[in-house]
């Protein structure tokens, strides 16, 4: 399970830089506290922030569960698939938000394969 926390662990410092970019966009597109609507830039880099915030409530407890369950190797190594995903969705999405789709599908499937993958897993155990 080693590598399982390992991958927590980034993605978990992955969304405290995102949360940094927020901090540095809102000062660079001087966009003060408490807003969050303002310049097209910013509201980018702030919504990269909220979606990786919304996506890691699903993905830290499935590939848990899924490591638990049925293999920490094969979990870590989806869950670097994440983390891959997640960088190329913040990329795109901040330079051009139309092109975020691939590192959308490579942060959406690899959640969707632990979360349901692990589910299946843990009712096998049951019997």
């Amino acid at each position: 399970m080693e590598f399982v926390a390992i991958v927590i662990v980034l993605s978990l410092l992955q969304y405290f830089v995102f949360a940094l970019q927020v901090g540095k966009a809102r000062s660079t597109y001087k966009v003060e506290a408490p807003a969050v609507t303002g310049d097209p830039v910013f509201e980018r880099y702030y919504r990269v922030q909220q979606n990786t915030l919304e996506l890691l409530v699903m993905f830290i407890p499935s590939l848990v569960i899924f490591s638990y369950w049925f293999r920490p190797d094969i979990g870590a190594g989806i869950g670097a698939v994440y983390i891959v995903g997640r960088f190329l969705y913040a990329r795109a999405y901040v330079a051009k938000p139309e092109s975020r789709g691939l590192g959308f599908v490579l942060s959406l499937l690899p959640t969707l394969i632990l979360m349901i993958g692990g589910g299946i897993a843990a009712l096998l155990s049951l019997l």
